[in-house]
């Protein structure tokens, strides 16, 4: 079965689950204070083929008065036939002051280190202005432009005749000047069920790297939920042999960490 029917099936399992639920809407607000949420997911094949796949994700966020932080982390890793096919490490932390009922301004640092998408790694700093377009109990729609810095080591990868990394060439650093957008949307179908899609894109001179996820969040209890995902992440200028775009379907686990003051 191919990744875009793996992931018709997911979606499909949880639009049944959606369609079951009871259709009172109820906002999932952050709540004033800490909370946050972690989830995962692994997949064994073992038979003709032998892979393993598995990620995790945790999302922290602290809301005081007019202040939003965020802390979200992510990890990927998959092999395939004994070869590594996958390595990927993702962190960013934006703090967002919101100065009027729409208005809000945004500072945040990124890190992502991938080891089979071209790029040692790529850091950025970036800072700038959003707008709340939609906050109701039920639809949440905002978007942010800014400007930052970035730096970025992009590294040739040599492969034996399996398709195994034998060797990494790590080419020279590079920096500049990058303009940002995000977009962050979020409805929530009724109590239970939920649609997210986040994007976030840098682009410079020398790469233009955009990253979106969009999941469905079906809730079990008030702590766990199961989630269908689905992320593209592409740049623009990959090293010469490389694809310009990964994309990853998802099934996982979400905890839900209690709100404390």
């Amino acid at each position: 079965m191919s990744l875009a029917a793996h992931f018709r099936l997911l979606l499909g399992s949880l639009i049944c689950a959606l369609v079951a639920a009871p259709i009172v809407a109820h906002a999932d607000e952050i709540p004033p204070g800490w909370s946050g949420k972690g989830q995962a997911g692994y997949v064994m094949s073992r038979g003709n083929s032998k892979t393993d796949s598995a990620n995790v994700k945790l999302d922290l966020n602290l809301l005081r008065n007019d202040w939003k932080h965020n802390l979200s982390l992510d990890g990927l890793f998959g092999r395939s036939a004994g070869i590594t096919s996958a390595e990927r490490w993702d962190a960013r932390l934006q703090s967002n002051y919101q100065y009027s009922l729409h208005m809000f301004s945004f500072a945040a640092l990124s890190y992502q280190d991938d080891r089979f998408s071209g790029f040692q790694y790529q850091a950025s700093a970036s800072g700038g202005l959003g707008y709340k377009f939609f906050d109701s109990d039920t639809t949440k729609l905002s978007a942010q432009l800014g400007v930052g810095y970035r730096s970025l080591r992009p590294e040739l990868l040599i492969k034996d005749a399996t398709g195994a990394v034998i060797d990494r060439i790590p080419l020279q650093t590079q920096t500049e000047v990058v303009g940002t957008a995000g977009v962050d949307f979020s409805h929530q179908f009724n109590a239970s069920t939920r649609l997210l899609n986040k994007l976030i894109a840098e682009s410079g001179s020398s790469n233009t790297s955009i990253r979106n996820d969009l999941s469905l969040e079906v809730k079990m209890n008030s702590r766990l939920s199961l989630a269908a995902g689905f992320s593209v992440v592409e740049n623009t200028k990959p090293p010469a042999g490389l694809k310009r775009t990964d994309t990853l379907t998802t099934l996982n686990l979400v905890y839900a960490f209690p709100g404390h003051h």
